[in-house]
């Protein structure tokens, strides 16, 4: 196979902010309310709040070391080059839990709004035939453009702010707390911090997305000063979105014990906030939402199989296979639309935990790597490098880390399984580490440029 050459640099800060935004879909506040909401006691706005904290300060981590290393790969490169090769294949192997169970999350929320909306359709009807339309389109290699990313982006925001006005409007005529500005949702001596720090796990999965960008440096005009910009508006923007939305959810629908069921919540809220209008457009941007994010995630997880299999990190046969008629990695596609399948047993909780666990377990060793790497390795020790290089590297490895151990049995027991399975096969590859285990490139394919053209 010819290597085709290396997409150009193309890609402003506003293209980076926006791809961010599309992989994070802002409208996933509301598939995780339900839930969120009764384990926060009506504080869910401050539990993101403290999100966006945590999340701060992995944002800078991710700035700094893409400042470093401009180039495609995110945490398996930074761990790689900032602490150490085989912590960074492990990270690398973690990670790959995000990119193989995305589509499945987006399969569970698709059945379940579908479901909650068309009662008629049984929710497995409505998963699998949202596994079958993604994997058609992905085997067919039809790709979500830069321009159509954007509408997506536009459309969920478009309803988020059309969500908020209603409530507004709804508050000035009385209904929920009848109060435009309340205290409720910030303060309640009677909610123990703990229970705010237990969920914070569960929110930090609406922020993900922020760290995608980086497979884009090279493809982005001055990476080393629009990334790090790209990744804090991200950052931002989302906490921004989320804040604001539960703020009125609560404030408009203050009685939340009185659910019906509390994985589709949201919908009760939207009927009683708009009625039917907002409610056929919060399905609509579900679907639309869903099916991107599903297709981007699906196409990222095969092309990342692809890779490891084209240079016999994996089975070649297997995952380094290309469709002679469609040209894609079918036998990729597949094996992740067979995961997606999972969406049939698996809860919103325990899915969203079970993707936690490869993106905080990532989390903390960027955060690492910037305090390896420039505090040690560089001996960065000055004043300004004990803030910028320990403290707040170290802080961020701490927030993450706790969390990672908060999250609940079944995405512990599952993620360690998934660890020590690479680990068994890391010692396989480097000869029980006699030597350099391989690293994870990402440079252009012949299958990519199809897609990208």
């Amino acid at each position: 196979m010819n290597r085709s050459p290396a997409l150009k640099r193309s890609l402003t800060l506003r293209h980076v902010i926006l791809f961010g935004i599309a992989f994070m879909a802002p409208i996933t506040v509301f598939t995780t309310y339900g839930i969120a909401i009764k384990s926060t006691h009506g504080m869910i706005p401050v539990a993101y709040m403290i999100a966006l904290i945590v999340m701060m300060f992995t944002a800078y981590s991710y700035g700094k070391m893409a400042q470093e290393f401009p180039i495609t790969g995110s945490a398996y490169t930074f761990v790689q080059k900032g602490i150490n090769p085989s912590l960074g294949f492990l990270v690398g192997w973690v990670i790959l839990l995000d990119y193989l169970f995305s589509p499945m999350i987006s399969a569970l929320l698709f059945g379940i709004f579908v479901n909650a909306y068309l009662p008629v359709l049984p929710i497995g009807v409505c998963i699998l035939s949202f596994i079958v339309i993604v994997t058609a389109i992905n085997i067919f290699g039809i790709k979500i453009a830069a321009n159509v990313n954007a509408l997506l982006v536009f459309f969920q925001i478009l309803f988020i702010v059309a969500f908020c006005l209603l409530c507004i409007k709804g508050l000035l005529e009385g209904k929920g707390s009848g109060e435009l500005f309340t205290s409720a949702p910030f303060f309640d001596p009677e909610v123990k911090f703990a229970s705010l720090l237990a969920v914070v796990p569960l929110l930090c999965f609406s922020f993900l997305g922020f760290d995608a960008i980086t497979t884009l440096a090279e493809e982005t005009k001055d990476p080393k000063r629009v990334m790090p910009k790209a990744i804090y508006g991200i950052v931002l923007i989302g906490g921004a979105l989320f804040v604001a939305s539960t703020y009125f959810a609560q404030s408009i629908f203050p009685n939340f014990s009185t659910f019906k069921d509390p994985e589709s919540a949201a919908v009760e809220i939207f009927m009683y906030a708009g009625g039917n209008f907002l409610n056929a457009f919060f399905l609509s941007v579900t679907v639309t939402a869903s099916i991107a994010s599903a297709v981007a995630s699906g196409g990222s997880g095969a092309r990342i199989l692809y890779a490891m299999g084209r240079e016999n990190i994996l089975p070649n046969k297997i995952f380094g296979h290309l469709s002679a008629k469609f040209q894609t990695p079918v036998y990729n596609i597949l094996i992740i639309a067979a995961i997606a399948t999972s969406a049939l047993f698996l809860s919103i909780e325990t899915a969203t935990s079970f993707i936690n666990f490869g993106a905080l377990f990532a989390f903390t060793f960027v955060n690492l790597s910037v305090f390896v790497h420039y505090f040690i390795k560089k001996k960065q020790r000055s004043i300004k490098g004990l803030l910028l290089y320990m403290l707040i590297p170290l802080m961020g490895a701490g927030t993450t880390a706790l969390f990672w151990t908060k999250l609940d049995i079944h995405s512990m027991t599952l993620g360690s399984v998934w660890l020590l399975i690479g680990l068994g096969y890391l010692l396989h590859l480097t000869k029980m580490f006699k030597q350099r285990p391989p690293e994870l490139h990402f440079e252009e394919t012949e299958y990519e440029m199809r897609i990208v053209e």
